[in-house]
This record gives structure tokens, sequence and C-alpha cells, in this order.
């Protein structure tokens, strides 16, 4: 998390809501409780495949997802993008620039006859080519040890205790592990699954101080085996605020699988939750077209074609829950408050501006206690 402004902000989700909420002067607008991604910036979008093969843009990560106010995700959103503009060394006003268009991109997707998705921007138009040449030797060059069917044991895959051996080989062997791998494209529904090896995966700053695991199987008869790659991780209760009153599943597993299946289909078809171990997992395959989304170096209109691409994507996720009612209404909200200066809401501009003070001011003390604990150490 010390790496980056941008690492920081990806890790710190729990800061980001009580920052929000310690907010002073306007309060944000209460928006149609529906299912968010609850810590939508910019690495938690990215290519997903579906079971088929076919690759599109859509929310990868899910763990925090609720049903809640969709202004959590803009904001979450709109601060990544302006960490991100900072990072390229660009002026201030393109940020103000950017928060336009990415509420451009955003409302467009609730306006009754939506247009179709823009050009792709440079940035996500690469990773997109990347996605579609990924094969399975990519993921297993990046997970795997040279493609040979293990997983090396090292900074990244520790070694299981004989308890947790145990409980994967089980979970290996039940009937909807074999209909979540099976479920692929080109798979029989019969082929055989067999465990080739096992390890506590050490990942990113979500997974900290959770279990995850990472499952290496093979996939059918030696003449036609097929490898893949199962994570298994811990699934805890969301740091994202949910709507009052609403009903969400009370495993938090079964909640980010639903969040999944409500907000990125394609993703959610390819989990399932279920209890390992005595904790909510939820597990999912990972293909070599699944990737993070980077976006590392940009000019004003690179950064003005993300937020709208990106948001776009936010929107057409929250939109499809909504009636058609809703989504007018939703809109409309959306429209007010704008100011002669600035066409974003004045609200997230707001926000915008306090977080990325808070945001900076948390990320240097950060640093401050990554350094002292670091010559500590040595």
């Amino acid at each position: 998390m010390a790496r980056s402004a941008h690492a920081y902000l990806r890790g710190s989700t729990v800061h980001f809501y009580q920052w929000l909420h310690s907010q002073r002067g306007r309060t944000l607008p209460h928006g149609p409780n529906v299912w968010i991604c609850g810590d939508c910036h910019v690495g938690n979008l990215g290519p997903i495949a579906d079971r088929h093969g076919r690759i599109d843009i859509h929310i990868r990560d899910l763990d925090q997802s609720v049903i809640g106010n969709p202004v959590h995700d803009l904001v979450r959103l709109a601060l990544s993008l302006a960490t991100a503009v900072r990072g390229s060394d660009l002026p201030g006003v393109t940020t103000a620039h950017m928060l336009e268009a990415m509420m451009r991109g955003y409302e467009a997707s609730f306006e009754e006859a939506p247009a179709g998705m823009p050009k792709r921007p440079p940035q996500v138009q690469a990773c997109m080519r990347d996605a579609v040449e990924r094969t399975w030797k990519h993921l297993a060059h990046a997970r795997v040890s040279n493609t040979r069917p293990s997983l090396p044991l090292g900074r990244h895959f520790w070694p299981l205790s004989r308890a947790e051996s145990a409980a994967i080989e089980a979970f290996c062997a039940t009937p909807a592990l074999q209909r979540l791998v099976s479920a692929l494209q080109g798979r029989a529904a019969d082929a055989r699954v067999a465990m080739l090896d096992s390890a506590f995966w050490v990942k990113g700053c979500s997974s900290l101080g959770l279990l995850r695991y990472a499952v290496l199987l093979s996939v059918g008869e030696a003449d036609e085996r097929d490898y893949c790659l199962i994570d298994v991780k811990e699934a805890v209760r969301a740091a994202a605020p949910r709507g009052a009153h609403v009903h969400m599943p009370r495993d938090n597993a079964h909640r980010v699988l639903e969040g999944a299946r409500q907000l990125s289909p394609t993703l959610g078809k390819r989990m399932m939750a279920t209890r390992f171990l005595d904790h909510g997992v939820f597990v999912r395959e990972l293909l070599p077209q699944d990737l993070k989304l980077e976006l590392d170096t940009l000019n004003r209109q690179e950064a003005m074609a993300a937020a709208d691409y990106l948001a776009r994507v936010l929107g057409i996720a929250h939109a499809r829950q909504m009636d058609e009612g809703t989504r007018k209404n939703w809109l409309a909200d959306l429209r007010l408050n704008r100011s002669r200066t600035l066409d974003a809401p004045s609200w997230l501009w707001t926000s915008v501006v306090q977080l990325i003070g808070r945001h900076e001011e948390g990320y240097l003390e950060h640093c401050r206690r990554y350094m002292y604990a670091l010559g500590k150490a040595q």
C-alpha cells in the first residue's frame, strides 16, 4: 500500500467510508437502494470472460457489494479517477473536466433510449487486447511455475496445514465444484476433476488477514486434459453501508455471490458460495482473460474518455436493477445541484476535494509508519 497513492486508495476501503461520513457541509443524496460494488475504484473494473469465452469490461471485485446508495460507487470511482489524474501530473482543471465526463457517462446509462458504448479509451482497449490474447500459458506463467502442474511455494504461495489440505481435498470432490469447473464451454459435464496442488495464497490488499487459497485442478483425461486455477476467498462483513430496511443474504459469501449476479452477471455465473473450515467463502475459476485495469499515465483527453467509459459500465450495472420510473427519477436527481462553472453535481466535487485531502494525509502517515516498521525489522 505504500508503493503509490493509488495502491493505498485500493487498500483503504474502511477509511474511505469513515472519511466520507465525516465530511463537513453538504450531505450526499440518497439514491434508490440497489446492489452496489461498494469498492468501485479503477482497479476493480476490467475485462471479464464469460463461460463461452466472450470478453467485456465489467466490475470484477464484489467483496464489498451490498444493497445501498449508488452514490457511494460514484464517489469512490471519482476519487480513484482523480487520484489517477494527480498521479499523471495533470492540472487541477483536468479533474474538473474528468468529473463532468464521468457524470455524462453515468447519466447516459439511465436515459430512456441509452446510446451504445462509446469507443474504448486507449488504456481500456489495450487491456482488452491483452485479455483477448491471453491463454492458459500466460496465466500459468504468472501464477504457476513454468506451466508445471504445481504451485511454487515462496512469497505468494505458502504451505497448508493438515486440516487445510484435508478440507480442500474434500471440497474438490464435491458435486458443486464439479459443476462450477465443467460449466465452461468445451468441458464435459462428467469430466474427471482431480486436484494437483493447493496453497495458501498471499495476495492483494483486500485479502489481508483473511483465508485465501489457490487450488490447481486438472479436468478431463490424460489425452485431453485441461488445467484450471481456483480462487477460494473468505468473505467478511462489508465496510460499505447498506440501505435501511433492505434484505440481503445473512451469510457474507452468499452476499458477495448475489452482488456479483446483480452487478456483473458474467462473473456471477462463474462463482459459487460455500462453507470452508467454518468460514464463508466464495469460489471462482480464474481465467486468463480476467485482468485488472490500470490507468498509469494519462493525458487530458484520455482521462476524460476513461471517466466517461468506466462510469457507463457502472451506470449499466446500476440501471439494470431499476424499473423505468426509478431510472427516470434517479436521473432527474442526478441532474440537480449543478453550478454555472461545473457540469457535475456540487456534492460530487465537494466530496472529491475533501476526500483527496484526507486520502493524501492518510497515505503519507501510512508511509511514515511503514518506513519506521521497515527500519525496526532491519
